[in-house]
C-alpha cells in the first residue's frame, strides 16, 4: 500500500483527549493487514543499510510498531518506558511537558557505548519525547541512526527539537 492509501485509513477524532486536540487514530491501520505490512516495510526501507545495533521503541504505541520492525530488519528490540515500568536496573532521563515533568526509562545494558540506534514511535507531535530518548542515547555515548514515525504532525515543528537527526514519517499533516 502506498502512503496516501495507509493515510486513507488514519481517522480524526476532535476533542480527543481534550477539547482543541484532533487526535489522529491509526488503530484502523493496524487493524488492516496489508496497510500494517507496508507501514512497517515502509520504515524498515529508511532504515536498511544504516549497520544499527537496536531498535529503541517509545511506549506505548511505538512498542506496536517497534517489535515488527525489530524482527524484520533483525535487530535487537528496547523498550522505553515511563519510570518504574521496567524489571531490572534501568537509565532514566526527565523531560518537560506542557505542565511539568516526565520520566523515560531503559534497561541499564540496553544502549551500548558505540552503537547506533534506531528511535520508533506512532507519532511525532512536538518532538520532546523523541529528543528525551535521543538525550539518553547520547549520554551513554551512542548515536540516534534515525527516528522513524508513522505521523508527524508538521505543524507542531517536533524534527526541530532532534537537533539535526534524521526523522523518516511515512504520513505527514
Amino acid at each position: 500500500m502506498s502512503p496516501l492509501e495507509i493515510k486513507s485509513l488514519i481517522v480524526d477524532v476532535p476533542d480527543f483527549p481534550k477539547p482543541g486536540i484532533v487526535f489522529k487514530d491509526i488503530t484502523p491501520v493496524l487493524a488492516n493487514p496489508a496497510a500494517f505490512d507496508s507501514v512497517i516495510e515502509h520504515l524498515a526501507d529508511h532504515a536498511t543499510g544504516l549497520r544499527c545495533d537496536g531498535v529503541l521503541a517509545i511506549e506505548s504505541r511505538g512498542f506496536i510498531v517497534g517489535a515488527p520492525l525489530a524482527q524484520r530488519l533483525g535487530l535487537p528490540l528496547q523498550l522505553v518506558r515511563k519510570r518504574g515500568k521496567l524489571p531490572r536496573a534501568a537509565i532514566s532521563v526527565s523531560y518537560d511537558l506542557e505542565y511539568g515533568v516526565d520520566h523515560l526509562e531503559v534497561h541499564a545494558d540496553a544502549i551500548v557505548k558505540g552503537g547506533r540506534y534506531i528511535i520508533v514511535d506512532d507519532v511525532i507531535a512536538t518532538g520532546g519525547t523523541a529528543a528525551a530518548v535521543a538525550s539518553l542515547v547520547k549520554q551513554q555515548g551512542a548515536t540516534v541512526a534515525v527516528c522513524l514515525f508513522l505521523v508527524e504532525l508538521t505543524f507542531l515543528a517536533g524534527r526541530e527539537k532532534l537537533g539535526g537527526i534524521e526523522v523518516e514519517s511515512l504520513v505527514s499533516y
